[in-house]
């Protein structure tokens, strides 16, 4: 307890008297925030009732006529306690007709998230979950997608299996995860926090969307603010990640500006939203669909949100991949 108050102290900046405060009164919130996925103490044992969120309502078009399937969300990836825990969908983007963006909702009620951290991005060689994903994390495996920007770019910190590699900022957009698998995007030191219940933190600039809106002074031809753009292109390959009102996890992937993007995300019903990385030799998201239940995820039965992806689903098994990235698995 005594190492795991001294950690808490470094991430958050606090004195350690101030992190007992933190730890006690920020235990007993998550609790209540981030259990619905269903302990129940009875009779003095932990029993696990198998929850699931909504299915997803189809998402309006931005412009004229839909095109076919536009918006109509479609299940993917292996089952979780028989139902479907991720759906995606494509939606033209809002200035541009012709170009589509993919979106995936993911149900954090029947999913486990896990940080998979890089000897480049976070940096070191100590990560216990790092490419390529084992053969016993396939067995479970539904979903994986890119993580953030390299370090030097995110302007936040990261913290994963008890190491900080750098300083988590307040006001940062954060993806938190914590020990039941549960996972959010919000923003460091307001809507989220270190408790004795986090056990990963990655933190890329600030949000993008509040209030289930973008936020203010985004402008379409930025190409440096909310990260650099190969080739300064405007409508390059950008990724973000939301949380719904409900819990849901939004991400959203496609060749876009800035402001599409955001707005993208609102659509799909996110109340915040931050970006993930960007370029097209970094965005990825795919499911996987063993034949059996218990099946191993392979890049065999892997497929990618969108055809024109340049990173296939095998990225994740290959040891060469030194970045981080996020999986989503069958609690």
């Amino acid at each position: 307890m005594k190492r795991r108050t001294v950690v808490l102290a470094a991430v958050t900046g606090l004195s350690l008297c101030s992190v007992a405060t933190v730890n006690s009164a920020g235990a007993a919130r998550s609790a209540v925030q981030h259990s619905s996925d269903a302990k129940r103490l009875i009779g003095g044992k932990i029993h696990t009732s198998v929850a699931s969120l909504p299915t997803p309502k189809a998402l309006k078009p931005f412009r004229g006529t839909r095109f076919t399937g536009e918006g109509v969300w479609r299940p993917a990836g292996r089952l979780a306690a028989g139902r479907a825990a991720v759906y995606t969908t494509s939606i033209r983007l809002p200035g541009t007709s012709g170009v589509a963006a993919g979106i995936a909702w993911m149900d954090t009620k029947l999913l486990r998230a896990r940080l998979y951290s890089g000897s480049l991005s976070p940096g070191g060689l100590f990560w216990k979950y790092t490419a390529p994903i084992s053969p016993s994390a396939s067995g479970t495996l539904v979903a994986a997608f890119n993580g953030g920007f390299l370090m030097k770019d995110t302007k936040g910190g990261y913290f994963s299996e008890g190491h900080l590699v750098a300083p988590l900022r307040r006001g940062g957009a954060s993806l938190v995860i914590y020990r039941n698998g549960y996972a959010t995007v919000g923003q460091w030191g307001r809507d989220v926090g270190m408790t004795s219940n986090v056990v990963a933190v990655r933190q890329n600039l600030t949000l993008l969307v509040e209030k289930g809106r973008p936020v203010r002074g985004l402008n379409p031809a930025d190409t440096a603010t909310w990260g650099s753009a190969l080739g300064e292109v405007v409508n390059t390959w950008r990724s973000g990640l939301g949380v719904t009102k409900n819990g849901a996890l939004i991400y959203v992937v496609g060749q876009m500006n800035i402001v599409d993007l955001a707005e993208i995300l609102v659509r799909a019903g996110a109340v915040r939203a931050m970006t993930l990385d960007m370029n097209p030799f970094w965005t990825v998201f795919a499911t996987f669909s063993p034949r059996s239940t218990h099946g191993l995820a392979s890049p065999a039965n892997g497929r990618d949100l969108l055809a024109t992806m340049l990173q296939p689903p095998g990225r994740f098994f290959e040891s060469g991949d030194n970045r981080d990235f996020v999986t989503m698995s069958v609690k």
